[in-house]
């Protein structure tokens, strides 16, 4: 049997989460998918809490600070905002991880994370929207109204991928038009 490591247990949990929700990151389960024991999970994470809160902590890092740093590669404000919405709404395999952890608001472990991430992205896009000129108020609003498009892209995704998926690059292109224009 290989050896496990921290990051091919968050990355099942990761896959999990998305799959089955909060409540599918349990350890017996993960460890069958894995082919490990039980004892590698508890090698790596003292509890089923700690392995939960590396993986929102991955989730974090891969589907916000990642994608911020890809879009940071590109100079101008329009540009940033240009690839931020298309790799985002490219992205549709991860719109079942940001479902479950909305579903998932209350939970302690994942309330933090959650809040964290919303106000990283807004303020993010708010700079972004500010950079083009516009006032901090109409920025924030901007953002917010980005930000809440997204989150309804991926319950769409959820529910009508085909549906949603033959439409993105209208979708990226009227909220690069609408949305960055004064």
């Amino acid at each position: 049997m290989a050896r496990r490591t921290r990051d091919d247990w968050t990355e099942v949990a990761l896959r999990a989460l998305a799959e089955g929700g909060v409540a599918a990151v349990a350890v017996e389960p993960l460890a069958a998918r894995l082919g490990a024991t039980k004892g590698s999970a508890y090698w790596h994470f003292p509890n089923r809490e700690a392995l939960l809160k590396a993986t929102l902590e991955r989730w974090e890092r891969e589907h916000t600070e990642a994608v911020i740093e890809l879009v940071e590669s590109v100079s101008g404000p329009l540009e940033k905002l240009r690839l931020l919405f298309a790799t985002v709404l490219e992205d549709v395999g991860h719109s079942a991880v940001e479902l479950a952890m909305l579903a998932a608001k209350d939970d302690p472990a994942v309330a933090p994370v959650l809040g964290r991430v919303t106000e990283r992205r807004i303020a993010y896009m708010e700079e972004l929207f500010a950079d083009l000129g516009f006032d901090v108020d109409v920025a924030r609003r901007r953002a917010v109204l980005a930000y809440s498009v997204y989150l309804g892209q991926a319950q769409l995704l959820s529910a009508t991928p085909d549906v949603v998926a033959a439409r993105r690059a209208l979708l990226e292109e009227t909220l690069t038009v609408v949305l960055c224009r004064g």
